[in-house]
């Protein structure tokens, strides 16, 4: 049987290996009939594969007109556009498109198929769906009493609310988008809708009239069960949503300014649309060979505690999610309390913090303890008695996995000082410490060779007379990164191990300058030196790390 099945993996490998071919010899024929067609016509050829955007005149063009006559537009010229098109001997299609854009065309020839892929990416990436396709469907998951789901359906067809149709449709666009986060922001006379993207937050939409930001909150309100008469104090509420199959958790917090109410909601994507978080590892993270290896090595010893510390979203928990898929196995029991469960693990125990019910951090640690987990994890400690059973259960045979909000690996020590935590116990029960933050990433599609000029350099405390002549990388922005030049963002860490000369100077109150020495005289790599090395491998910018590092 083993035998039929290796002779099975084989021949599937030969005939994704004749699939991949077939479709390069599909494209570069197409290409030739492009380049023929070109030349027939005395017209351009355009290579799609490097074709940049414009996006201003992109937004600018109806996208239904270049989606009905198949074109891509270029450039704006004195007097007339540039067009990108498959089949330009159509002229009675080319008059139409003149008569409709207001303006001549000059037409160049592109591969058809590159041209639909561009058209397919924007429509998914730029536009704001206000017409939503008749298979989209958004299912509202509410909870009983018991938790169990209730399902409420809102379709969005002809006869919906204008209303229910922008904000579901505002969720859909923002998921498409890899946004972790919607803002609703009120001003005096209009509400702008933003969405954070690797962290940064973009304009989502045009401004909305002021006249209908009390109706978009309300319908919000109505998805999380919050109270809607109430408009004076803060609301935090919840509400699911399954979308084709997958089911995404939103956390929503409603907030009183002065001209009405603000509204950010935090989209918890448990099936991350990223496809390499589908099977989350370290490797993935960004962390450098060294670092892993270093981690990997706490991650599995039998007992003590693996801390990870870091502003918020720096990415902490799905570090710790990946450490968990590292070392889980089946005779293993890893139990976590989180706030909310943000990726559901396979073949772990995942129990969701519910403070209205009286299910606290620490209330539901002390009853993970009774169901004899061998591994735990904590998704945050915020509180001295959760800290003190965290500290207990690593002291006592468990390896305990948590989060703490500090700047560096140093700060943590003060911070756990000041919940009242017993330092001996602490430093007893610590395995490492891990710092980190998130840059983002150059976009791979638009990536390109820079020289940074000498004052950027001082900026980012590099010596001028080093690093004038080396060659730095930024994105020119595509219509992969949106027109940001970024995509997706990488980890940037510090490690502290937690060597015995540390634990002494730690038990004997030493200056976190000192520590510090000590670590780096052991080889520990600091935050800032990690991400200067992301900048010399090319993967970020100058200008991203000094939004999330000290310069030294």
């Amino acid at each position: 049987m083993a035998v039929i099945n290796g002779r099975t993996g084989v021949q599937d490998k030969e005939l994704e290996a004749e699939t991949v071919e077939q479709a390069r010899a599909r494209l570069a024929q197409e290409r030739r009939q492009a380049e023929t067609f070109a030349a027939r016509y005395g017209l351009e050829f355009v290579d799609m594969t490097h074709f940049r955007i414009d996006n201003d005149l992109f937004r600018r063009v109806p996208f239904d007109l270049m989606l009905r006559y198949g074109f891509i537009p270029e450039a704006q010229l004195d007097g007339r556009m540039t067009v990108v098109m498959a089949d330009p001997s159509d002229v009675v299609k080319i008059d139409e498109m003149e008569l409709l854009l207001g303006q001549p065309v000059e037409v160049k020839v592109g591969v058809r198929s590159a041209i639909d892929e561009i058209l397919q990416k924007s429509e998914s990436a730029q536009r704001v769906l206000d017409e939503a396709s008749e298979d989209f469907r958004i299912q509202l998951v509410q909870e009983d009493e018991e938790g169990e789901e209730v399902l409420s359906i809102d379709r969005i067809t002809a006869d919906t609310s204008p209303i229910i149709k922008l904000v579901d449709s505002t969720m859909f666009n923002a998921i498409q988008r890899r946004a972790s986060d919607i803002h609703i922001e009120t001003r005096e006379t209009e509400v702008l809708i933003k969405y954070r993207i690797d962290g940064v937050l973009y304009q989502a939409m045009e401004p909305i009239d002021k006249r209908h930001h009390q109706t978009i909150i309300s319908r919000i309100k109505v998805m999380s069960e919050l109270d809607i008469a109430e408009k004076r104090i803060p609301q935090d509420g919840r509400f699911k949503l399954r979308l084709k199959g997958r089911t995404i958790d939103f956390r929503v917090s409603i907030m009183p300014s002065v001209h009405g109410e603000d509204c950010v909601i935090r989209i918890l994507d448990k099936e991350s649309m990223n496809k390499d978080f589908k099977n989350l590892r370290l490797d993935i993270l960004g962390f450098d060979e060294e670092m892993m290896r270093k981690l990997r090595k706490f991650i599995r010893e039998p007992y003590g505690m693996v801390l990870v510390t870091g502003p918020t979203g720096s990415g902490k928990t799905t570090t710790l999610y990946a450490c968990l898929s590292e070392i889980q196995s089946s005779e293993d029991k890893i139990i976590t309390i989180e706030d909310p469960v943000e990726y559901q693990l396979r073949g772990i125990t995942q129990i969701p913090v519910n403070e209205k019910k009286g299910l606290t951090f620490a209330r539901g640690l002390r009853s993970i303890l009774r169901h004899d987990p061998d591994k735990v994890m904590v998704g945050e400690i915020r509180d001295p008695e959760t800290a003190q059973i965290a500290i207990q259960s690593a002291l006592t045979g468990h390896l305990v996995f948590t989060t703490v909000h500090a700047n560096n690996v140093v700060d943590v020590l003060g911070r756990f000082l000041n919940m009242n935590v017993d330092l001996y116990n602490f430093v007893s029960a610590l395995n490492c410490v891990l710092a980190q933050r998130l840059v983002r990433k150059i976009c791979l599609h638009c990536k390109h060779p820079v020289q940074v000029s000498n004052q950027v350099l001082e900026e980012s405390g590099l010596d001028p007379g080093v690093y004038s002549g080396f060659t730095f990388h930024e994105g020119r922005g595509c219509i992969e990164c949106n027109g940001t030049g970024f995509h997706g963002r990488v980890a940037v860490s510090e490690l502290l191990d937690l060597s015995d000369h540390i634990r002494e100077l730690i038990l004997d109150r030493r200056p976190a300058s000192e520590i510090k020495r000590a670590a780096k005289e052991e080889g520990m790599t600091f935050l800032r030196e990690s991400a200067l090395e992301m900048v010399f491998r090319g993967v970020t910018t100058l200008r991203e790390i000094n939004k999330v590092t000290f310069v030294d």
